[in-house]
């Protein structure tokens, strides 16, 4: 029986206060739920502990399963912590957001062959999905279902909208209706589009936060902007700013999702301690890349219809094969970013995990 780590601990620990959205949370069928309100009122977020999503390879990048608890030693801030240990099967949540804006067309129909892959590959035994679709709103296609056909049906109302990507506004819908999902689920969200944002009233740092509440992981299959553009109408061309700390390549050498997956992680902790430390918010071009280095989830490429099934395929075997890791934090009045470091018995081995998580501090 493959392990599962579970929290036994109940620790109520009052974690930070941050500017936050406060959003509603009924989903329907089919229904428009709206993007975040401007208003960010002040609330308290708590929460007793800390899940980190541990995917374990070899250099080969086979999967390995049939580890145990004491195969993996977990560090907070270099802090030994207490992995709690619970073999239960864990059902998997899924909510899928597909971008549905207007240079989407010609790919759209490639996206809707993927209802029937998806109940197999991902879900599994007792497994339940939710599709939305974004362009300048958020619309939800299906609620939470474990039924493959109303997958596919949902997937078949896909029809290209307006001009705009409301990437961040779909990413924090998404995690709200995960939220709503038994502690007992594994909560996972799948992007399916563009890898960056146009449109959204959420800010990255919100979504970020929010991300780490939900102990959610976030998958993206990318669409290239170039290939979005050559399949639909002509759009107005968009400029392009990447900052300084999302460039961790030679000059030269173009960033693909399989190179960023192989970069070291611990690389990206400086710009998300920027993203968190800024009040208004720092423009990134590819916000989905942060979302899935910061859940400890994985980017996978879409260029042609066996691309994208083969992403499913590989998502599906990975969820599948990962370990969830839980702790209560015993450092958790330390302001500031917590770094996560995870280390198994068997230093052949490649880990793969969420890098840490953010603690507004007085510091």
């Amino acid at each position: 029986m493959r392990l599962r780590l579970h929290h036994k601990m109940r620790l109520s620990i009052i974690a930070f206060a941050l500017l936050l959205p406060v959003f509603g949370q009924p989903v329907g069928q089919p229904q428009d739920t709206p993007p975040p309100s401007s208003e960010k009122p002040l609330i308290v977020e708590k929460f007793t502990f800390v899940v980190a999503p541990v995917t374990v390879t070899d250099k080969s990048g086979n999967l390995i399963n049939g580890l145990r608890a004491n195969d993996f030693q977990l560090f907070d801030n270099d802090n030994p912590q207490r992995i709690t240990q619970d073999i239960a099967f864990h059902p998997i949540s899924l909510v899928i957001a597909v971008q549905g804006s207007a240079n989407m067309e010609g790919l759209i129909p490639k996206i809707q062959r993927l209802g029937s892959v998806l109940d197999d590959l991902v879900l599994g035994e007792q497994g339940e999905a939710a599709v939305i679709k974004y362009d300048h709103r958020i619309q939800t296609l299906q609620s939470f279902t474990s039924e493959p056909n109303k997958i596919s049906e949902a997937m078949k109302k896909l029809k290209p909208g307006s001009s705009s990507n409301a990437m961040n506004d779909a990413v924090s819908a998404g995690l709200r209706m995960l939220k709503t999902r038994g502690p007992e689920r594994r909560k996972v969200l799948l992007i399916i589009g563009e890898a960056r944002d146009s449109g959204s009233e959420a800010r990255l740092r919100e979504v970020a936060t929010e991300v780490q509440f939900a102990n959610a992981v976030i998958y993206s299959i990318d669409v290239g902007h170039l290939m979005a553009t050559l399949t639909s109408k002509p759009q107005p061309p968009r400029p392009s700013a990447i900052p300084p700390e999302a460039q961790h390549l030679p000059a030269g050498v173009q960033a693909t999702p399989t190179t960023q997956a192989q970069n070291n992680v611990g690389n990206w902790i400086p710009a998300f301690v920027e993203i968190f430390r800024s009040v208004k918010g720092v423009f990134v071009d590819n916000p989905a890349q942060v979302y899935t280095r910061f859940s400890g989830g994985r980017e996978y490429a879409f260029a042609s219809q066996r691309a994208l099934e083969q992403a499913v395929s590989d998502l599906g075997r990975e969820l599948h094969s990962q370990y969830l890791l839980t702790y209560a934090p015993t450092n958790i009045e330390q302001g500031g970013f917590h770094d996560i470091r995870v280390v198994v018995n068997r230093p052949e081995l490649i880990i793969r995990t969420r890098p840490g998580y953010w603690i507004a501090g007085t510091k």
